[in-house]
């Protein structure tokens, strides 16, 4: 048994809940071993295509990964689950907690500022002083701050606007 591996016990909860592969054609990739590179992939956070190939192809394990998401199929996994959990007094549901929420953030958390203000601190150019004298290895001797004005205010194009004719 592999680290992040479903036990035999562990599939004989779940088993039942896998959708049937009696389809005619090419038949599916075990299912366990399917919900295993799921596992693997969501305990490493690696990416799907640094999937160990022991799992089947990493788009393979995608697919079904999306798929049964989709499905409710996981959904349907937990519910079975945490009954089983509350059944053996072992699920406190004063504390049961899975949060999924997302909030957003105002548009001055990611420097936006507020309306009518630069967007963004302005630019400070250097360029290096001529190369008169000897090397030097001091930054603050051979770079100087260029006097470098915008040629509009912020926030306005340049571009000219095309007339109508």
């Amino acid at each position: 048994m592999r680290r992040y591996e479903l036990t035999d016990e562990q599939w004989q909860q779940i088993q039942d809940l896998m959708p049937p592969n009696g389809h005619s054609g090419r038949q599916w990739r075990e299912h366990r071993q399917v919900l295993n590179g799921i596992f693997w992939i969501l305990h490493s956070g690696a990416q799907w295509r640094e999937l160990p190939e022991r799992y089947g192809p990493w788009k393979t394990v995608y697919n079904r990964f999306n798929l049964w998401r989709r499905q409710g199929l996981f959904d349907q996994i937990l519910r079975r689950l945490q009954v089983r959990l509350d059944k053996d007094g072992r699920i406190d549901w004063d504390l049961w907690c899975v949060d999924g929420s997302s909030i957003r953030a105002s548009r001055s958390a990611a420097g936006g500022g507020k309306k009518g203000e630069p967007r963004n601190r302005p630019t400070t150019h250097w360029v290096a002083r001529e190369a008169v004298g000897a090397p030097n290895s001091t930054w603050l001797l051979t770079v100087k701050e260029y006097p470098w004005r915008p040629s509009s205010p912020p926030g306005r194009s340049t571009r000219r606007k095309a007339s109508n004719r």
